[in-house]
């Protein structure tokens, strides 16, 4: 299995979505990894630039045409390009990624991108609120009856989440990964939820 995490990200992506679970991957809490188990890549419809909403402009590892076959995981990160026209290049790759029993991992508008396709037709999932991906899915979106009303969902290695669900979302895939250890992971889940303060006594 590769060691690389593949984040696609679609023009006015949501930067805030991708940070808790690719900081993971890259540090502990004290300084960058000096031998991480994964790397995190940045995959988009080409090598140019692919801008965030906030305006913030990432150039890409890979483009659809040159990201790899292996790789550990393929994490769809939400945002507006999802409902445009090039979010349609991303259906194959999504579609042989669960062929191949990969990681996969749409958060906010992905999610319901993936119901939109038929993705979530076999599994328990979530997103932001079922009425949301019966409007995307239509007809192709039959699995109401698995949409579960929480943060994140994680099932058959497909995490899904809703777009106030960063924390979540990264904790249910380092899960699936085995970034870490079940405690530690969980440390980084209750530290960034509780917050220093509630986490540590003032001295």
């Amino acid at each position: 299995m590769s060691n690389e995490i593949l984040f696609v990200l679609l023009p006015d992506y949501a930067a805030h979505e991708a940070v808790y679970l690719s900081q993971a991957v890259a540090s502990d809490e004290y300084a960058l990894k000096e031998n991480p188990k994964f790397f995190n890549k940045v995959v988009a419809p080409t090598l140019e630039p692919v801008k965030s909403i906030g305006g913030f402009r990432t150039l890409p590892d890979y483009s659809f045409n040159t990201m790899p076959d292996d790789y550990a995981a393929l994490v769809l990160i939400g945002g507006f390009g999802w409902c445009t026209p090039v979010a349609e290049q991303v259906v194959p790759i999504v579609k042989n990624a669960i062929e191949k029993g990969k990681i996969v991992g749409a958060i906010c508008n992905a999610a319901s991108f993936m119901a939109k396709h038929g993705l979530l037709n076999a599994v328990k999932h979530t997103g932001n609120g079922l009425e949301q991906l019966k409007l995307w899915g239509g007809e192709n979106y039959t699995n109401s009856d698995g949409y579960i009303h929480a943060q994140a969902v994680s099932d058959n290695n497909i995490v899904t989440a809703n777009g106030s669900a960063t924390l979540e979302f990264a904790k249910e895939l380092l899960l699936l990964l085995e970034n870490d250890t079940l405690e530690r992971i969980e440390m980084y889940y209750q530290f960034n939820k509780q917050g220093f303060c509630n986490l540590i006594p003032k001295s």
